[in-house]
């Protein structure tokens, strides 16, 4: 294993020095990538297209296009976000001022996966810059192109002391971790995410765990089946269901199943041909492990639409499954794959057991007319987040957090919570030495009164 340290003490010593701490440094480096992105989105798009299949369209709208947005809104709000806040000050500290002063934690690891490497290696990336660290980058092996186009981004824009971005596999993840940094970010599948945080724990550095799980899609009698379908199939096959945030499987009104099945055929059909596999916009398996893995959850349900798979081309098509129940193989595991397995209820109360029952997910989706119905989901489930008569797109804004609960994570980011993320706010109280009030101090006879009329 490489030996990481003498890395670590550099980006130690340049954060030393101060000179990422201030903020028209930072908004420099922000500016330069955004430029180099601007200026290099053909490649970004065709390492995306070599590693995953990923047509352009959908390459720009989900890891450019977010990535872009980010440093547009970080570049609006930094000074604002970077300003030492004054905030209240109780009477009983007479007289003083109080104030939250923001700071870099120092040097940080930021560990991104392989289903969107551009965007979830870079946002977080963006965060970090903004709130004024050093960072160590180490993006997935499984996507070697889209790595090495990041690798050559950051070595163009950065100095090593600064940014570093770290290539290879597990040997080079296990000896990063092995080091002491002041925070890591990481992005994965939670049982990797379980043994990141016990190395932490070792140096007691925090952490943000961006994780996963069984996110359901919950579909009543009320829904607008048509719509539902729609967006259904676009956030389910997604990246060819490599999303972390993918519906991994459907809850159905027992009523309406027929009816949002028929609907949900009809529009695989429509977005991605009869021939799924010979559409070169659908994306493929990332590589042939996860090909068999996913194949593998078939295993003791029925298929009712799609299924047919290209071991050459690495390519699954949209299949939808019937005659699941809790202990399928297909509900043990987050699929990560175009698998949709269909399950029914009666009734909501049904549906918060069942769903409360499983680990926390990182998301919900409802499909509902009914106000009173979305409103007990809302109040009575707890999830990452999600939204209600749509799929995914939540995670693509920069005015809310995006994150785990419990099982599918810690911490959030993206917009104001990646700055957040990525600072210390540290607390100072000024006092005034024209006045010392007595009260707090030693022997205490007969004070108590007076303390509690005005504390």
């Amino acid at each position: 294993m490489t030996d990481y340290k003498d890395m670590l003490h550099a980006q130690r010593a340049y954060f030393g020095q101060g000179e990422c701490k201030n903020v028209d440094f930072r908004i420099r480096q922000l500016k330069d990538l955004y430029q180099w992105i601007c200026g290099h989105e053909q490649e970004i798009l065709d390492a995306l297209y070599q590693d995953l299949n990923k047509s352009p369209f959908e390459a720009y709208a989900a890891e450019i296009g977010i990535v872009k947005e980010e440093i547009r809104y970080a570049l609006k709000h930094i000074r604002k976000w970077a300003a030492p806040k004054r905030v209240k000050t109780p009477i009983t500290q007479f007289p003083s001022r109080s104030f939250i002063y923001p700071e870099p934690y120092g040097v940080v690891l930021i560990m991104s996966p392989w289903n969107y490497p551009f965007q979830l290696t870079i946002a977080p990336l963006v965060g970090a810059i903004c709130a004024g660290n050093c960072a160590i980058v180490k993006p997935s092996a499984y996507s070697p192109n889209t790595t090495r186009v990041m690798a050559e981004m950051i070595r163009e824009l950065f100095p090593a002391e600064y940014i570093s971005v770290v290539e290879g596999g597990r040997e080079a993840n296990q000896a990063l971790l092995d080091e002491k940094f002041d925070y890591i970010f990481f992005t994965g599948s939670v049982n990797v995410g379980k043994y990141v945080m016990e190395k932490a724990s070792a140096h007691l550095t925090p952490v943000s765990l961006e994780l996963g799980g069984k996110s359901p899609c919950i579909v009543d009698e009320t829904a607008d089946l048509k719509l539902a379908a729609k967006r259904i199939v676009w956030g389910k096959f997604l990246n060819c269901g490599q999303t972390c945030v993918a519906p991994d499987y459907i809850l159905v009104q027992r009523g309406v199943k027929d009816k949002l099945v028929k609907q949900i055929q009809k529009y695989i059909r429509k977005m991605y041909g009869r021939d799924v596999l010979a559409n070169k916009e659908y994306p493929k398996m990332i590589n042939e492990k996860h090909f068999d893995r996913v194949l593998g959850l078939m295993e003791g349900a029925r298929v009712i639409y799609g299924g047919e798979s290209d071991r050459t081309s690495l390519k699954i098509a949209p299949a939808v499954l019937d005659q699941v129940n809790w202990k399928s193989p297909v509900m043990q595991e987050e699929i990560f794959g175009p698998l949709l397995p269909v399950l029914t209820f009666y009734d909501m109360k049904e549906v918060i057991q069942m769903v409360n029952a499983a680990p926390k997910p990182l998301a919900l989706y409802y499909f509902t007319r009914d106000k009173k119905r979305e409103a007990g989901i809302l109040k009575h489930i707890s999830y990452g987040g999600g939204c209600i008569n749509d799929t995914v797109v939540h995670l693509a804004t920069s005015y809310m957090p995006f994150g785990g609960v419990g099982n599918s994570g810690m911490g959030g980011y993206h917009g104001r919570d990646s700055f957040d993320t990525f600072t210390h706010r540290k607390s100072i109280m000024k006092k005034s030495g024209l006045i010392d009030v007595p009260i707090r101090y030693a022997p205490f006879k007969n004070k108590l009164a007076l303390l509690k009329k005005i504390q």
